[in-house]
């Protein structure tokens, strides 16, 4: 029986050929998404058996047996090709196709089709070279692509003609009817008119499927006109839902690990390319859909979304967080990248260079961090009922996610950001004061958490030190490319001050890609605030946090005493405050026992007790510099 390359492609894509052959041999993770073992082909005692599930192959050092899953199953199951393709499939729950007639058709009609849009693509290769396709050709170059880049992504143009297209195929004996199915021309309504040109007088980038071949057309036009981009319609080739703009290349870029970076055109995929990350690709004239997405998790676990810094990349930043959310499972997520307003890949890496992207990768944010963000943007939460609304459309949005195991970690990490840190405020116990009465059978009278704390001089408020973390970096803006992973890892309680560290990391990408030294000078001379700094500032005012980074800085002016100068100096204090902060989680627990032990019995055992926990956190303070 034979098996269109489609059916084994998506058959071998919804498989894990590491969980397939370790029902048969004992396998340990090497690296990434490679696996070693004993070769079950023969025998040996030191492992020379690999299992590489990215590039979908086994091979074995020792003996050379070298297959895919169905080779597998074949060697170690006696099976036959056919054999072992009907049971793999029935596994993974995919439909045989049987060789009828009617699909034998239908796979001879595809590979004609196939040649078809690829005969397309090469009259409109040889237009962009002629007099005629000039427009398109000084267009593409304006965009900063070059020759090589140009004929590496087989660009090319139609011309702004009736049917050039269509009297070029017709002159190379293709039936109208197969270039009318195969979406280069439209069969007027009028059934007396010829066909004529879907694509005229565009620029246009072919779409490969997943194995390189060309199946249809993005055409941007030149000039007035609408759309600006027209893709291919729906064919038996061409599903725009379930493809990507260069997932060809993107699946070859996975298998070494570079990032998988999801762009919203043709031109800054290319740009991304040619920058290096040759993982990018595109969607098809349609939000992403959930065939898209399963596709990504092929290629990555964590794939990256980048939309424009402008209101309709924030619209489509938040259809993608919604469509993701029930497909979630363990390991399978999204990160977010944040461009500076106005910005996009193409434009951010022919102004300020590839350094700005990986910078903007570097502070991706995690797909958790965009549900919380899509909630509280806009929303106040000074009051408990605020909270509880809050809390309440997160869990409906959480509700959503199918995973039970995921669903809990997102509920538990929602709740611990909406929770404020409080703690009572009752008058302590003193040694030598007369007890509160207690009858018969009652507990003990609690004990203000921290209070003999307080009365020795120290801060157990952890907002003011996480408002001082925060406010040094609005000091030193230059800092936050060094620290924002530790920023993102700061336990935050208080929803007002995790609403400034957002704002915080949002606004770095408004610098992430370098500044201008023309604009730096001239904003210096109506300005002593470094250019960072005040676009910073800037952007947090916008976002309504002015009055919370003012107080920030403030409080930081009081804490920070390092030379500014000293770079690894200042690092290393923020560091020590931080960590000291993680340190105060468990110090109010740690305190209101010992309290509660010496107000129950005043000894000298328990005042030692006391004495201790109160010295470890004044030193732990001063080494903080807290203190």
């Amino acid at each position: 029986m034979a098996f269109s390359p489609g059916f084994l492609d998506e058959l071998r894509a919804r498989l894990s050929l590491s969980d397939l052959v370790g029902r048969k041999v004992t396998l340990k993770r090497k690296s990434g998404a490679e696996y070693s073992g004993l070769c079950p082909f023969h025998n040996e005692k030191t492992p020379s058996f690999t299992v590489n599930d990215k590039k979908g192959f086994f091979h074995c050092f020792g003996c050379g047996a070298h297959g895919d899953a169905v080779g597998f199953v074949m060697k170690t199951e006696g099976l036959s090709f056919p054999e072992s393709v009907e049971k793999l499939a029935r596994e993974v729950n995919l439909p045989v196709p049987r060789a009828t007639p009617v699909e034998r058709e239908r796979a001879e009609r595809a590979a004609t089709l196939q040649q078809v849009v690829e005969e397309a693509l090469r009259w409109f290769q040889k237009q962009l070279r002629l007099p005629v396709g000039r427009q398109g050709l000084d267009y593409l170059r304006g965009r900063g692509l070059e020759d090589a880049a140009i004929d590496d992504f087989r660009l090319g143009f139609a011309p702004d003609s009736r049917d050039g297209l269509v009297a070029h195929l017709k002159r190379e004996e293709i039936p109208l009817d197969k270039i009318v199915e195969a979406g280069l021309a439209i069969h007027p309504e009028d059934s007396n008119r010829e066909p004529y040109d879907r694509f005229r007088g565009r620029v246009m980038f072919p779409i490969n499927d997943r194995r390189g071949r060309v199946i249809a057309f993005g055409g941007r036009v030149m000039g007035a006109g609408e759309p600006k981009y027209l893709n291919s319609p729906e064919t038996p080739l061409f599903h725009k839902g379930a493809n990507l703009y260069c997932l060809d290349r993107a699946r070859q870029a996975a298998t070494k690990d570079k990032p998988v970076i999801v762009a919203e055109g043709y031109m800054d995929v290319i740009a991304l390319h040619g920058a290096g990350f040759t993982g990018a690709v595109a969607a098809l004239g349609t939000a992403l859909t959930e065939g898209h997405l399963a596709e990504l998790w092929k290629l990555a676990d964590e794939p990256y979304l980048c939309f424009d810094g402008d209101n309709a990349g924030r619209r489509a930043a938040g259809r993608a967080v919604e469509r993701a959310l029930p497909m979630l499972r363990a390991g399978k997520s999204l990160r977010f990248l944040s461009l500076p307003a106005g910005e996009d890949p193409d434009s951010l890496i022919r102004t300020r260079g590839a350094d700005a992207m990986r910078r903007s990768l570097d502070l991706a944010r995690p797909l958790s961090d965009m549900v919380w963000s899509m909630a509280t943007e806009g929303k106040p939460t000074d009051t408990p009922e605020r909270r509880a609304s809050l809390q309440a459309a997160l869990e409906k949005r959480v509700d959503e996610i199918a995973d039970p195991v995921v669903r809990d970690y997102y509920r538990t990490e929602m709740r611990k950001r909406i929770r404020p840190m409080r703690w009572p405020e009752r008058a302590p116990w003193q040694p030598g004061q007369r007890r509160p009465f207690r009858g018969p059978g009652l507990e003990p009278a609690p004990f203000a958490a921290g209070s003999a704390a307080r009365r020795a001089g120290l801060d157990l408020d952890s907002s003011r030190q996480v408002r001082a973390l925060l406010g040094a970096l609005l000091e030193r803006p230059a800092m936050l490319h060094v620290l924002a992973e530790d920023v993102w890892r700061l336990d935050i309680a208080s929803p007002e001050l995790n609403r400034l560290r957002t704002g915080l990391l949002d606004a770095l990408s408004v610098v992430s890609g370098g500044i201008d030294p023309a604009a730096e000078e001239a904003l210096a001379e109506v300005s002593d605030m470094p250019l960072e700094a005040r676009l910073i500032e800037e952007h947090l005012e916008r976002s309504g946090l002015g009055r919370f980074a003012a107080a920030a800085r403030s409080r930081a002016r009081e804490v920070f005493r390092i030379n500014p100068a000293d770079d690894d100096g200042w690092v290393g204090q923020w560091r020590r405050m931080a960590s000291h902060l993680h340190q105060l989680e468990s110090a109010p627990e740690e305190l209101k026992q010992a309290e509660e032990a010496l107000a129950k019995e005043l000894n000298e055992e328990n005042l030692r007790r006391m004495e201790a926990v109160l010295e470890r956190m004044r030193r732990e303070s001063i080494e903080s510099g807290t203190g």
